[in-house]
């Protein structure tokens, strides 16, 4: 019966946190919702009253009726995509699947054909995970380099701490994401005829994968045809940013998948010591571990008076279980809570 009783005060504490999640993401948006009505919604009523003004004045002035007027608004929307030059031509066509395959989805241009929007769904089927994968490889390989650099210049600072820490690395993404950013905000004003800010809003709607599509680079004098270098640069910008936003996003995953193998250990922990059972040192608990950067694994590593000696790579956030550890005979089985619950993590 304790056994089950602590099961249920675990389900109870995990319903709890996701509970608690639902409810800050339910507020946010009510939030946000509140912000933009502010912001936005007056500026809406004025612009719908003065293009029907419009409208009404072109109307009249031109004697068009209601039918025609529609018909004139159907042909410049659809002529639209076509000011830009050719979009299905291998250029366009590269760009709009380099944009499906990121999750971008301006809208700029969409297939529209049967055969084009069947490929399309089928494209999207393999393509998005394997972006996925991809951009998340990129993103591990980046922080395991910035660590790198971070140890050396710790190192080359003389600090007592040489270790990249998960706070250097998000730091460190962070920095070089707005590098990316800013420069190819700089880009993108000189080619697009942009403000700064417009191009820096259409660079961070690109990179978080947003993409409303009311900005969209290479729209302008047929450069999809003419400009191949520019062209060339936008997808590098793409593809790059995208990466290195991966980065970012990999470890805050990494840090909440951490937070929760903590709490799990701990709750186990307390459980079996309230319930007077005994420890296997082997599968119940992992000491003492070194979180690594860009690896979604954990091993184990010395502490104090105790070491571990693992040969197995994990993966998740369940720790080594294949463990031989050699303990101090004097150690108690209530320490491992003070070691849970002052876990170390650093890069290696």
């Amino acid at each position: 019966m304790p056994g089950g009783i602590n099961f249920k005060c675990r389900m109870k504490r995990q319903n709890v946190r996701t509970l608690s999640l639902v409810v800050c993401t339910f507020t946010y948006l009510l939030i946000g919702a509140a912000v933009f009505d502010a912001l936005e919604s007056e500026t809406e009523s004025r612009r719908w009253d003065f293009l029907q003004s419009v409208r009404n004045n072109f109307m009249k002035k031109y004697n068009i009726s209601q039918e025609d007027y529609r018909m004139l608004e159907i042909v410049i929307i659809e002529n639209k995509p076509h000011k830009a030059g050719p979009q299905w031509k291998f250029a366009g066509a590269f760009y709009f699947a380099t944009v499906v395959l990121a999750m971008i989805g301006y809208g700029h241009s969409t297939p529209v054909t049967i055969g084009g929007k069947a490929f399309c769904m089928a494209y999207a089927m393999v393509g998005i995970p394997l972006g996925l994968v991809m951009f998340q490889s990129i993103g591990e390989r980046l922080n395991k380099f910035a660590s790198v650099v971070i140890r050396r210049f710790k190192r080359y600072m003389r600090c007592k701490e040489t270790e990249a820490t998960e706070m250097n690395l998000m730091m460190a993404t962070g920095f070089l994401s707005s590098i990316i950013i800013t420069t190819g905000a700089a880009v993108f004003s000189r080619y697009e005829g942009w403000s700064y800010f417009e191009s820096f809003y259409y660079c961070f709607i690109t990179l978080t994968t947003i993409g409303f599509g009311d900005y969209v680079a290479l729209q302008n004098d047929s450069a999809l045809q003419n400009k191949p270098g520019y062209v060339a640069l936008s997808l590098v910008f793409i593809l790059f940013g995208l990466a290195v936003v991966a980065a970012s996003i990999n470890l805050l995953v990494l840090r909440f998948m951490t937070m929760n193998a903590e709490d799990i250990r701990r709750e186990e922990a307390e459980a079996q010591i309230a319930a007077g059972h005994t420890f296997n040192y082997q599968s119940d608990v992992n000491v003492s571990e070194k979180w690594i950067p860009g690896q979604h694994n954990y091993c184990a590593a010395e502490q104090d008076d105790q070491m571990s000696v693992c040969s197995c790579t994990c993966l998740g956030g369940t720790g080594c279980i294949n463990h031989e550890l050699l303990l101090d005979p004097g150690y108690h089985p209530t320490d491992i809570i003070t070691s849970t619950l002052s876990l170390e993590r650093a890069s290696v």
